[in-house]
């Protein structure tokens, strides 16, 4: 549990937390707790109040290693296309549009065609693996795979509730936090180029370790307000590169959360990657290098900051 930057450990609350009606082990991890969330949050909202100024086990953020916040969710799924600028200006970088329209007269057709898929489209999501996530401050190692590895800073939804056929407009309550995670991507390998017809392959381009940052904290839907109107800004070097609110969502978190819970089952502690707004490194033609410096954050969620490393050939034995 985190109070400001004070870090205090589950096993030193945990028979104080049993005493206020807790559900969890000794040993708890935050997964653990997610099983039984609303109970849990309500014993972790209460021990707050109850925790003095200094705590015998409390440690300074600084002084830890910060793993992800679910150390791992079993379920990671991932909404694209899911920002209106965003995807405007993928239109307009890549000159995908009917045949004669360029400049503004392209770049009408392609906000007529977000507006329309909005009103009456559907989210795409697509799952990830769960060994492509890492910490907030771990570093991203980018495979000899890639030459166009892609920086993707997105708002992550954590389940706190078993979700199937959820209605949008009870979708929110089976949200236990908010967080931050970056899905990075390998631009030149979405597309199957050895056969068509087989389309995009998320496997590839999506699931390398350390291709998910995560972190460093998960803060709970009762200190969000509005996952709606949320400042999302990713900074390489120093530039700033994507600075977007999540109002420009094509479908809010709500929506997606029905529409995934309609295909699939939820579980407590799973993952939805929100979308990526407008700024990625497709936008600039301008890919993650070795030696890059990745500053994160989302209002209200933390900071994340990632060196980029090669990875070394493994040598066979």
């Amino acid at each position: 549990m985190c109070i400001g930057d004070r870090v205090l450990p589950l096993h030193a609350l945990h028979a104080q937390a049993l005493r206020c009606g807790a559900q969890w082990p000794e040993a708890a991890s935050v997964l653990d707790l997610l099983q039984h969330w609303d109970r849990n949050l309500a014993v972790l909202r209460a021990l707050r109040e109850t925790v003095p100024a200094r705590h015998d086990a409390e440690l300074p953020m600084e002084r830890l290693r910060v793993h992800p916040p679910v150390d791992l969710p079993r379920q990671l799924l991932c909404t694209g296309a899911n920002y209106r600028k965003h995807v405007v200006d993928l239109t307009l970088d890549m000159g995908v549009g009917p045949e004669g329209l360029e400049g503004p007269a392209l770049r009408k057709w392609a906000e007529d065609m977000m507006d329309e898929r909005a009103a009456h489209g559907e989210p795409y999501a697509f799952p990830k693996l769960p060994s492509a996530v890492t910490g907030a401050f771990d570093p991203i190692v980018l495979p000899a795979t890639t030459q166009k590895p892609d920086w993707e800073l997105e708002l992550a939804v954590i389940i706190g509730r078993r979700a199937r056929n959820v209605r949008r407009e009870d979708a929110l309550h089976y949200v236990a936090g908010y967080a931050i995670v970056n899905d990075v991507s390998a631009r030149d390998l979405i597309a199957r180029t050895d056969y068509k017809m087989l389309g995009t392959d998320w496997l590839r381009s999506k699931s390398p370790p350390s291709f998910m940052p995560f972190g460093p904290v998960l803060v709970p839907a009762c200190f969000v307000p509005d996952p709606q109107n949320l400042r999302i800004t990713l900074k390489l070097n120093g530039q700033t590169m994507q600075d977007e609110s999540s109002a420009d969502m094509l479908f809010d978190v709500a929506r997606q959360i029905e529409y995934i819970s309609a295909h699939v089952e939820l579980w407590p502690g799973d993952l939805i990657a929100t979308g990526s707004p407008a700024g990625n490194g497709m936008h600039y033609n301008r890919f993650l290098r070795e030696g890059d410096v990745l500053d994160s954050e989302i209002e209200g969620l933390g900071m994340q900051r990632n060196v980029c490393t090669r990875s070394q050939a493994t040598k066979a034995s």
